[in-house]
């Protein structure tokens, strides 16, 4: 089965060193707040990505001392998924002390105790995105999500990115229960994937929209010049239809004005050829406007001829 862009993402992110013990410690809050449950009855989380699943593991082992198990379920039709659950009663106490929670909050908020400098809000997205997030495959769309359990959360992780040095521009939006803090467009996507430590994904959706724009753009050149064509095409056949009417009642060219008749000879002879082709043949050579000009003029002198003759 092949690997999503979601999933190539946090792989990226996993493979990301920790550079300081405080950006440890604010990724590994992110993805334990950010997991089904954080309180005193219970601590788990279920992701699809085992990268990510092994990196909490160790994570909290290195940062508490506590023991997080993990089993394989099927989440959805083969699509197997990791729980990573506390088991122990003294490690969840352990973890909660830890980050500043006593498990047993009515309301859940976001302790910012746990980001302390200012390199840790990156850290703490990047474990959130890595518990509860996804990203859209760019050739379909721009967008990232952080799928969130809790309102007030939700309202905790919006703040947040907007006080990111980048502009990123969170939406929250509901769906089936859950809050969705969401990220639209290349740019601001691109922008926090780089952020958070996936800077090859953050890439790969620029490099996704520079080759739309790119499309889009030859997309409208031809789009236009297939317009001008059909114009060009219609009115050659509207000249070459005077024209021949002209010479099927038997007045002929040399019933046009002298100056009209070498480019209505040209035009007749060489149907397929520009209106700048057709001003280099001439003697002299006339712009393109000048044989349109022309063209026009013989067309409706042609017309009128015949319209007298009838």
């Amino acid at each position: 089965m092949p690997v999503s862009f979601a999933a190539d993402v946090k792989n990226e992110l996993c493979r990301k060193k920790m550079r300081s013990a405080c950006c440890q410690k604010a990724e590994c809050y992110g993805m334990l707040l950010m997991g089904r449950t954080f309180q005193e009855s219970g601590i788990s989380l279920t992701t699809e990505s085992s990268a990510a699943a092994q990196r909490i593991a160790q994570m909290t082992a290195e940062l508490t001392a506590a023991i997080l198990s993990t089993r394989t379920v099927l989440r959805r039709a083969s699509h197997p998924a990791s729980v990573v659950s506390v088991d122990d009663e003294r490690d969840r106490a352990r973890i909660l002390d830890f980050f500043g929670h006593t498990g047993r909050e009515v309301t859940l908020r976001l302790n910012r105790a746990n980001l302390e400098n200012e390199c840790c809000p990156a850290s703490f997205l990047r474990g959130a995105f890595l518990t509860c997030g996804t990203v859209v495959n760019p050739t379909k769309d721009y967008r990232l999500e952080f799928v969130v359990p809790r309102m007030h959360l939700s309202r905790d992780l919006t703040a947040l990115l907007g006080e990111l040095p980048v502009a990123v521009q969170p939406g929250v939006s509901q769906r089936k229960g859950a809050y969705v803090v969401y990220i639209k467009g290349a740019d601001r996507v691109s922008d926090l994937l780089t952020l958070m430590g996936a800077p090859k994904a953050a890439m790969e959706v620029i490099q996704m929209k520079m080759l739309r724009e790119m499309r889009n753009q030859v997309n409208r050149q031809t789009n236009f010049e297939t317009a001008n064509l059909g114009k060009t095409a219609s009115a050659a056949a509207r000249q070459i239809q005077a024209l021949q009417r002209l010479l099927d009642m038997g007045l002929g060219l040399q019933a046009l004005p002298e100056n009209l008749r070498e480019l209505a000879r040209l035009r007749y002879e060489n149907p397929e050829l520009s209106l700048r082709e057709l001003g280099e043949k001439l003697t002299p050579p006339l712009s393109r406007s000048g044989v349109n000009h022309r063209l026009q003029r013989v067309t409706e002198l042609a017309e009128k001829l015949c319209r007298r003759a009838e």
